[in-house]
This record gives C-alpha cells, sequence and structure tokens, in this order.
C-alpha cells in the first residue's frame, strides 16, 4: 500500500496516487489512481474513481471507471455507475447502478473465435477429403 487515508480523515478534492491507495476515512470529490482502490470497511467515498482496479468494502456514492476489475465485497454499499473489464460481486454486497463492460475487451487467454466459413462444403467433397486422408 502506497497510500493510507486513516479512519478520521476527511479529504475534499481531487486525490491523485501513483500506486496503491487505501480509503478508510472519507474522500469527496475525484480519486485517480495508478494501481489498486480500496476502500475499506470503515470507508466513505463520494467521488468519480479511475483506476486499474477497485475494492470496495465500505461505502462508495459515485461512478468507477478501471481498466481491469472492481471487486464489491459482502458489506459493502455502492451506488453508482461502473466501467470495467471484470466484475466480482460477493454475496451481501449493495449495488445499484449499471454495469458497462462491452467497451473493454477481457484478455481472459482463450483464443479468439473461428470465423465462420462463407459456404459449407458440399457431401462430395467432404468425402473426397476423407478417402485422401484415410491410412
Amino acid at each position: 500500500m502506497n497510500t493510507i487515508i486513516g479512519k478520521d480523515t476527511v479529504i475534499t478534492g481531487t486525490v491523485d496516487v501513483k500506486g496503491a491507495l487505501r480509503v478508510d476515512g472519507s474522500v469527496k470529490g475525484k480519486i485517480i489512481c495508478s494501481d489498486c482502490v480500496t476502500i475499506g470497511t470503515t470507508g466513505t467515498v463520494e467521488a468519480e474513481v479511475e483506476s486499474k482496479t477497485a475494492i470496495v468494502a465500505g461505502k462508495m456514492l459515485g461512478n468507477i471507471v478501471t481498466s481491469e476489475k472492481v471487486e464489491l465485497q459482502t458489506n459493502c454499499e455502492m451506488d453508482g455507475d461502473l466501467r470495467t473489464k471484470s466484475l466480482v460481486i460477493e454475496q451481501g454486497a449493495i449495488f445499484c447502478g449499471a454495469c458497462n463492460m462491452k467497451d473493454t475487451k477481457p484478455d481472459l487467454g482463450f483464443l479468439p473465435p473461428a470465423e465462420k466459413p462463407e459456404k459449407l462444403k458440399t457431401p462430395e467433397k467432404v468425402g473426397a477429403f476423407n478417402k485422401n486422408n484415410k491410412k
């Protein structure tokens, strides 16, 4: 963790962090983070969040945009929209908003789907193919 905003700390404005950020206090405004933003169970954020990943365990009011993943943990309250590649919502989490994953394409390591052939092979060509390849 590079930066920790403590339980009794209140920040109003823009927070720009290189590295990871944990919020156990209160932030109002905007959060820009190059790594992971974690909102702890005592954390309250009323802000727009831009980061690589986000973990919400406390209260979040505002939109989150991540390049990788958003995780909404068991007792969190999330009121806002999400834009991310991957979303995890644990049982017990409260999420009121919309999620857009369409504009981002996750890299899951799978091969891309094969292109559909324009024309199906005729039975004659299929039979000829099978005869030539028999041992």
